[in-house]
């Protein structure tokens, strides 16, 4: 009788997702050898803009688009114009397969600060197409997105992952309208410190979200359990996506005392554990 191995062994047996690119990453969760990436570096598809505030642009504008065998496209990267229309193009051509029968499985992959700020306008107006395009798309099939990366998402691609069907975190990944950098700009260090790891964690990172409902699966980082629950999210379409749950929500708000914010442990107890769905 073989002895099931250990938490170490299961530890170094692990393939990190987090540390493989965004190509890797698409090749990881896609069936072996049907990875085809759509506007390659070869295809010379860059921002026109970055170029004239002396940024020198990307041969694929930060963002990966590919196609495999559970017909999904995969994107992660900051938002222009160029990258922004890339994800948007990517799920109207799966909303467009959809409606005509065929079968898709769009999945993204988000490791973003949100909209690249010297495209700002251009950035929001691609990231709102983006939006768009998931709630169509998602009236014919789940779509799925995955945060690992200790970037993690957010801005309006935050926003994106919350529109989401299913959204699989790991522990180090973050989730947020605004990141803590920014927060402690604009609201001082009495508000976050963005140099506190733990703290950070404890309010965005990927076990709280989770926790309080806001992803609704936590896997470690782990290439083989992506993978499985990105198929599995596929096959169990669970429950109704977040933005169909406003009485869910609305009641949450309704339990917080904003003169006495809660903890974020606390914060767990007050919603009561719901969100481990």
């Amino acid at each position: 009788m073989s002895t099931p191995p250990s938490s170490r062994e299961r530890f170094l047996a692990r393939k990190s997702f987090i540390e493989l690119s965004a190509r890797d990453r698409a090749r990881a969760v896609l069936d072996a050898g049907s990875f085809r990436e759509l506007l390659d570096p070869f295809e010379r598809l860059k921002s026109p803009w970055l170029p004239l505030q002396g940024v020198v642009a990307q041969a694929d504008d930060g963002v990966v688009i590919a196609r495999g065998t559970i017909e999904g496209a995969y994107q992660g990267g900051s938002i222009g114009e160029v990258s922004g229309s890339k994800i948007a193009g990517a799920l109207e051509l799966a909303l467009r397969d959809a409606e005509r029968g065929r079968q898709v499985r769009p999945v993204l992959v988000l490791e973003t600060g949100g909209v690249r700020l010297q495209e700002a306008n251009l950035g929001l107006a691609a990231i709102a197409e983006i939006h768009s395009a998931i709630v169509a798309l998602r009236h014919h099939v789940p779509v799925v997105a995955v945060v690992s990366g200790i970037v993690g998402c957010f801005g309006g691609m935050s926003l994106a992952a919350a529109l989401c069907s299913r959204l699989i975190v790991t522990r180090q990944a973050r989730l947020g309208m605004n990141g803590p950098e920014v927060i402690e700009q604009e609201a001082g260090l009495s508000e976050l410190d963005a140099s506190d790891r733990a703290r950070i964690w404890s309010l965005m990172g990927g076990e709280q979200r989770y926790a309080t409902g806001f992803a609704d699966v936590l896997v470690e980082d782990d290439v083989g359990e992506i993978a499985a629950e990105v198929r599995r999210a596929f096959a169990d379409r669970g429950a109704p996506p977040r933005t169909r749950q406003l009485e869910r929500f609305s009641g949450r708000l309704s339990r917080i005392d904003v003169e006495h914010a809660p903890e974020p442990l606390a914060l767990r107890a007050l919603w009561g554990g719901e969100g481990a769905q």
